[in-house]
């Protein structure tokens, strides 16, 4: 019987930007020199807990799509929900609020939108860096590097995304 386990690595990519993977393993050894391994090959360093997460909170977000709820009714459902923030853009409603208000916000909405594209807690950046091109396409290959790890889940960073010529 395989048992998988969540862990958290923090680490500093090109640039100084700060990263958070998280990720679901059997082997914490296997995966912690794969991760490391990663990061050094890009020019970033794995650090302890708190080296990134300093630079991020976490916040409860829902996704809906934008044909389920009007913008109107979405703002007005989220809002007496208790969320903190409601973002309607071309394809999706975004929701936000705090950790602690995430369940009563996503059961008070489930009352009314019956199917979310995402619903959990995320780390959302405080302030977002903007490289230099060549430091972004190292930070970029980082980042591309991680995810094609089959243990990672999620990465988070505080990269300002820009488009390249």
């Amino acid at each position: 019987d395989i048992s998988y386990d969540p862990q958290r690595y923090e680490g500093i990519g090109p640039g100084k930007i700060s990263v958070i993977v998280e990720i679901l393993t059997n082997n914490k050894n296997r995966t912690a020199s794969n991760i490391r391994t990663i990061f050094q090959k890009h020019g970033g360093r794995l650090g302890t807990t708190g080296v990134a997460s300093h630079n991020f909170k976490q916040l409860g977000i829902i996704r809906i799509e934008k044909k389920a709820i009007s913008d109107e009714s979405i703002l007005e459902l989220a809002t007496e929900a208790g969320a903190e923030e409601c973002i309607s853009n071309k394809n999706f409603h975004e929701i936000f609020c705090s950790k602690e208000q995430f369940y009563k916000v996503k059961i008070a909405i489930e009352k009314k939108v019956d199917n979310f594209i995402h619903s959990g807690i995320e780390w959302r950046a405080l302030n977002q860096l903007d490289l230099k091109e060549d430091q972004y396409k190292s930070a970029v290959n980082l980042l591309e590097s991680l995810e094609e790890d089959d243990d990672v889940q999620n990465i988070y960073t505080n990269l300002k995304e820009k488009k390249l010529n």
